[in-house]
């Protein structure tokens, strides 16, 4: 089974000069026949990017058109050869307020456009003080929440991206958690969705084969490590 990375590099770079820079470094990089890499930049370089990556967008809207001043369509990405979409991040749930009702919506419209869908779900920091039992239930709750307006049978092509918010390196005192930790959440995921899942909690060069040699985990989402080239292929070649 292939291994999937996501590069997510949020609101980052700054500029189209040090995006080309970037890709450069990138694209240097090899990847092996058993893995599958994606990135995921800012909307407005979507169209100037020229990688051997896949691309992805980092969010879209629900209606594939309207007055909705600010919106991207899953269509519009789709024209412009995005591939996946990653959908109810938690920077999007705790700073721009997305519920799991409004991500829904987005998922639906996003698979009716034929992107693949990679949607984020994970605990705060507090649900876990509880215990696994309790953050596994709140992780369960969202799923049932966020994936409510599709059929059975087309829930198991979401691809479910577990990011403990507690281990996202954004997080004041964030740190990874451990791959028998995440294993164990996704084996609780991969009941509910029957699909693939991967890992995205502070991912980088130095960690990522303990994930990812973990059989029940998918790929990784790395964040901040996909914006340097050295950790990007770390993080690759223990996909390999």
């Amino acid at each position: 089974m292939q291994k999937l990375t996501i590069g997510n590099w949020k609101m980052n770079p700054g500029s189209l000069v040090e995006v080309k820079k970037l890709v450069q470094s990138l694209d240097k990089v090899k990847v092996g026949k058993n893995v599958s890499v994606a990135i995921c930049p800012p909307f407005v370089y979507l169209p100037l990017l020229k990688t051997k990556f896949t691309l992805g967008a980092q969010d879209a809207f629900g209606e594939e058109k309207g007055a909705y001043t600010g919106e991207i369509s899953p269509s519009m990405l789709k024209n412009l050869g995005v591939e996946y979409v990653i959908l109810g991040h938690s920077e999007r749930r705790i700073h721009i307020g997305e519920t799991d009702e409004l991500i829904a919506k987005k998922i639906k419209g996003a698979m009716v456009a034929g992107l693949k869908v990679i949607l984020c779900v994970g605990e705060p920091l507090a649900m876990r003080k509880k215990g696994m039992a309790a953050s596994k239930k709140y992780v369960e709750g969202q799923l049932k929440k966020d994936l409510s307006l599709l059929k059975p049978k087309d829930r198991s092509k979401v691809i479910v991206a577990y990011e403990p918010i507690w281990a996202i390196s954004t997080m004041p005192g964030a740190k990874p958690d451990s791959p028998e930790g995440a294993a164990e959440m996704i084996v609780s995921i991969k009941k509910i969705t029957k699909g693939k899942v991967i890992y995205g909690g502070s991912v980088n060069g130095a960690n990522a084969r303990g994930f990812l040699e973990r059989k029940e985990i998918d790929g990784a989402l790395p964040g901040g490590a996909s914006l340097k080239p050295e950790e990007f292929r770390k993080i690759i070649e223990a996909a390999s």
